[in-house]
């Protein structure tokens, strides 16, 4: 089975289009969403009504769906996403609302190759930055799992472990990694809506259970229209600017 693993939407309609229809051309069983459905997008009741019914449960909540409904507290958020976030709580519709509060803070897959699913770390699956592999280490010391997948960052990445030794390395894109039994993953799927790698293209990643491999894949998309869109509902510019560059 060929499942997708997306990450980071932020509210961001035009690059997630993109991406499902490669998934859709790629013929992916499954979609896995990590979290982040919304915060700095014009888009946010659209992204979750559009993706709710193709990840069917299989999804968890980002730090940004939580603040979006009140169950994280938005004074710890930079001054542009707490704008952003107020923006998002007027904007939401009250059956968005409600399955943003929904989300588990975990997920995770059975089957030929089982693999945990969460936003920051498993650790902490709503707020840890994984960014180096001393912090890597201490989620592979905090529980037992072979695989996971991640985001949050919105920069994606490989930390691998063996034994107690751990390495991190890029997450490069089109290039395919195969899952050694003999060591255990973590795995940052990058962001669809606001990558932060200097690589404006939406990213995402497919894992491929019968091979046991995975591979990122990245997606020009029309980001021009997110940033009109972004400008015309008062979003903070600079959260529209960086999109080109992808920071």
């Amino acid at each position: 089975m060929r499942i997708a693993i997306i990450s980071d939407v932020h509210a961001n309609l035009e690059a997630l289009e993109v991406v499902l229809a490669d998934i859709r051309q790629r013929e992916c069983e499954q979609i896995v969403c990590l979290g982040d459905f919304v915060g700095y997008g014009p888009d946010p009741n659209a992204c979750v009504d559009r993706l709710a019914p193709l990840v069917d449960g299989r999804r968890v909540a980002g730090n940004h769906d939580r603040a979006a409904v009140g169950k994280l507290d938005i004074t710890f958020f930079n001054p542009f996403a707490q704008a952003a976030i107020r923006w998002t709580q007027r904007t939401l519709h009250a059956t968005v609302q409600q399955y943003l509060r929904d989300l588990p803070a975990e997920w995770s897959q059975d089957g030929p190759l089982p693999f945990l699913a969460v936003h920051a770390s498993p650790r902490d699956p709503i707020e840890e930055y994984v960014l180096d592999a001393a912090t890597a280490a201490a989620s592979f010391r905090h529980r037992a799992f072979a695989v996971c997948f991640h985001g949050h960052t919105h920069i994606p990445a490989l930390f691998l472990a063996s034994g107690g030794d751990v390495a991190g390395q890029p997450f490069l894109p089109d290039e395919e990694v195969r899952l050694d039994p003999q060591l255990r993953y973590l795995i940052n799927v990058g962001s669809v809506g606001q990558p932060r790698d200097g690589d404006p293209r939406a990213a995402y990643a497919v894992l491929d259970e019968e091979a046991a491999t995975v591979r990122l894949f990245r997606l020009a998309y029309p980001l021009e229209r997110t940033q009109e869109k972004m400008h015309r509902e008062g979003l903070p510019a600079v959260l529209a600017e960086r999109l080109s560059v992808g920071r």
